[in-house]
């Protein structure tokens, strides 16, 4: 049953995709999820476009030059030479020519200039002219609230009109008004329609595009997640997806400066229009050259001047560039059909909690490794960032991330927070239970695995470690309590650090016996190999140490600076568990591999070697460790206590550190013992006798025998007393 702790974590577990879900749908992630959309836009890079709108500025010098505001008799000039000289197809005013608009010259000029205009118009007819709703920067205009169908305006005759150009008629005939709006006035998403008590409106662009394509809004058909355009046959020329039922989204096609926005200056047309007027062929011809770009073209004509004030922030463009960029691509968006694709909020939804469930999950699992599990959780982020980038640039679907990645951090570091807190609690009571006996690494190796170790008994495939000191009882006898008990903490502590280091546990102290275990409490592939290196750093550090003993000669007696250790190893399967009483007990290890291992380690002396091991560990180790430890093939023999026969080996050293007279004894002393299990007792005799010359033992004070005069001595008595037929080499141990 679970506690109140676990259900209030399930529950927060939980609210946390809920909480970003409803924030999401409420639109406070927008600002965060339109930075991280506008990446997806850098990342996929500019797109070409099926028609290429051309764009005529009204910047700074044409202000300066033409005296801004100016009279319609301006634009009714570009008009006439867009058209008449450049066999444009449509023309765009974003300029909203409002009845509010401040002007420096009288009224009979401005509604003569607006005459000339609207003729203009009407003579060419395929010019749309904006309106909107909300007032662009220095016009003064009464409010108008844009009829938002999903706010409640559904009734067209109690909205409200937009703010319409100022021309007595309006029509295919005195111009078409297009709508320059858009949502939270962002330049991402616009509105696709506007019913109002004089009829239904459409987007700027959307005009434009419908004189592009020689259609009317006859052609537009309405449905509450697209809207259609078809041809009077049925054709279908585009369908445009909705969001919504009323906005449609600008899929950004380049940056604001950039070859595929083609441009010029009011003040290239008009010089370009004097050109043509000139007597000098080549200045026609310059003219007309200029005027050619504008065939069967869609132009936009807008403010790009700063202190006009209608710029925008785009994908693409760091600094606000001008708005009528907005429509520009709003056209290209429509025309070539590329528009951006959005799953429904149930499906964003859905990733989010997906995402949070699998991160929490993987957050929260336990395993050998901490970062295993975590570093699977970061790969799957990255993947998902990765897919909704590749998704954008592939096929223009725009996949959520704020919500989904922010739901997924928290939930993980929730998570993370949840699991050290149930690891705290662990690493104490796993620390209680074995920091007296198990090196600090082995513990968080434990922690790490993220189990409680099982007790009690169970069978597990480890490596047992015996060492013990040749000849202590001298010791003992020589050196008074105080200073061999620091000699043995001093050489234990050296011992100690080494197995530990290789990934040991410390079984026990037996006076100035060692016994550890490589394996059992955390599984290791390779404890034969870990223990071969840690029985040969041990032989290798205790060399240091004599060293440092003779020459503290006023402090040790010569016997100090003269200490060998024996150890012994062997690989298998043992019993690993808590023995004793409830109150008290020991984590030790059990069975007959086990004392097989203490049988190496008092076997050695009758060797005359320091290091043995059985063959179950020559094997495991050369498996894992390649030929990095040496080894000696020593004999076949059946221990004290056991029936069957087991080949023993030393361990020479580590690669690096063996001497090649060690390498050349070993090759004499292999050939020797193949020679005296065939029962060829001269050739055996005469490759030990080589070997023996090469070992690096000989016998003396601090050595009685090395493996080679052992061996040597068995062949002179096998000689004299030869074993029978059926002997197969073994050699049975009388003493432990």
């Amino acid at each position: 049953m679970l506690s109140t702790s676990s259900w209030l974590r399930r529950l927060i577990l939980i609210g946390i995709p809920v909480l970003f879900c409803v924030l999401s749908q409420l639109g406070h992630l927008r600002l965060i999820e339109n930075q991280l959309l506008d990446l997806r836009f850098r990342f996929r890079g500019e797109l070409d476009s099926t028609v290429q709108p051309i764009y005529v500025d009204i910047d700074n010098k044409a202000i300066q030059t033409y005296h801004w505001p100016w009279n319609h008799r301006r634009y009714a000039q570009l008009l006439d030479a867009l058209f008449d000289h450049g066999n444009v197809k449509a023309v765009g005013f974003d300029i909203v020519f409002s009845e509010n608009s401040k002007a420096d010259f009288g009224i009979q000029e401005q509604d003569e200039g607006r005459l000339l205009f609207g003729k203009a118009i009407h003579r060419h007819k395929n010019v749309v002219l904006a309106a909107n709703y909300v007032p662009g920067p220095g016009l003064i205009q009464e409010h108008r609230e844009f009829p938002w169908v999903f706010d409640g305006f559904t009734d067209p005759q109690k909205n409200d009109t937009p703010e319409l150009p100022a021309f007595p008629v309006l029509g295919p005939s005195w111009g078409i008004p297009g709508l320059i709006d858009t949502y939270l006035a962002e330049s991402r998403l616009a509105p696709i329609f506007a019913e109002s008590p004089v009829g239904t409106f459409h987007p700027f662009a959307l005009r434009l595009a419908l004189i592009h394509w020689g259609l009317t809004p006859e052609a537009i058909t309405r449905f509450t997640d697209r809207l259609e355009i078809r041809r009077p046959s049925g054709e279908l020329v585009t369908r445009i997806p909705l969001q919504r039922g009323q906005l449609v989204e600008c899929n950004w096609f380049s940056h604001w400066i950039s070859p595929k926005n083609p441009r010029c200056s009011v003040i290239d047309i008009g010089e370009n229009l004097s050109l043509l007027e000139s007597d000098k062929p080549e200045e026609q011809a310059i003219g007309k050259a200029f005027f050619a770009q504008f065939r069967d073209a869609v132009v936009l004509i807008g403010a790009v001047d700063p202190l006009l004030q209608d710029l925008g922030r785009t994908p693409f463009d760091d600094e606000p560039v001008p708005q009528v960029g907005f429509h520009g691509n709003l056209i290209k968006t429509f025309t070539s059909s590329i528009h951006l694709r959005r799953p429904p909020d149930a499906v964003n939804h859905a990733i989010t909690f997906a995402l949070c469930l699998v991160i929490g999950l993987l957050a929260r699992l336990q395993a050998s490794s901490h970062l295993r599990p975590r570093l699977v959780a970061l790969i799957l982020v990255a993947c998902y960032i990765m897919l909704a980038f590749l998704s954008f640039k592939i096929e223009h679907f725009v996949l959520p991330m704020t919500a989904p990645l922010g739901a997924g951090l928290v939930t993980g570091l929730f998570a993370i927070s949840w699991q050290l807190l149930d690891e705290q609690k662990a690493t104490v009571h796993i620390k209680s239970l074995f920091g007296t006996y198990v090196s600090p690494q082995l513990v968080e190796q434990m922690i790490d695995r993220g189990e409680t170790p099982h007790l009690g008994g169970s069978e597990a495939e480890i490596t047992a470690f015996f060492s013990d000191i040749q000849a202590f009882s001298q010791f003992s006898e020589i050196l008074a309590p105080s200073k061999l008990v620091e000699l043995m903490n001093e050489y234990l502590t050296e011992c100690t650090e080494i197995v530990l280091a290789e990934g040991a546990a410390l079984d026990k102290y037996i006076g100035d016996a060692m016994v550890a275990m490589f394996g059992g409490l955390v599984p290791l592939n390779d404890h034969a190999y870990r223990a071969c290196v840690a029985s040969q750093r041990i032989q290798l550090r205790l060399g240091e140490l004599r060293k440092k003993w003779q020459a503290e000669a006023d402090k040790w007696p010569p016997i100090v600076g003269r200490m060998q250790t024996r150890i012994g190893l062997n690989s298998g399967l043992v019993t690993l568990g808590n023995m004793g009483s409830p109150s008290r007990f020991n984590f030790t290890m059990m069975g007959d591999n086990v004392n097989l291992a203490a049988r190496m380690e008092s076997g050695a002396k009758a060797y005359g070697v320091f290091s043995m091991v059985t063959e179950a560990t020559h094997l495991a180790c050369r498996q894992h460790g390649g030929d990095h430890v040496v080894f000696r093939n020593l004999d076949r023999i059946i221990v004290k206590g056991r029936s069957l026969p087991v080949s023993i080996y030393e361990v020479v050293g580590l690669r690096e550190s063996v001497t090649d007279q060690a390498l050349e004894c070993v090759d004499f002393f292999s050939r020797g013992l193949q020679a005296y299990q065939m029962m060829d007792w001269d050739t055996a005799e005469t490759c030990f006798r080589q070997s023996a010359r090469l070992e690096r033992h000989q016998p003396g004070p601090a050595f009685a025998s090395n493996p080679s005069i052992v061996l040597l001595e068995r062949c002179v008595q096998l000689r004299n007393e030869p074993p029978t037929d059926d002997w197969d080499g073994v050699y049975v141990m009388r003493g432990k």
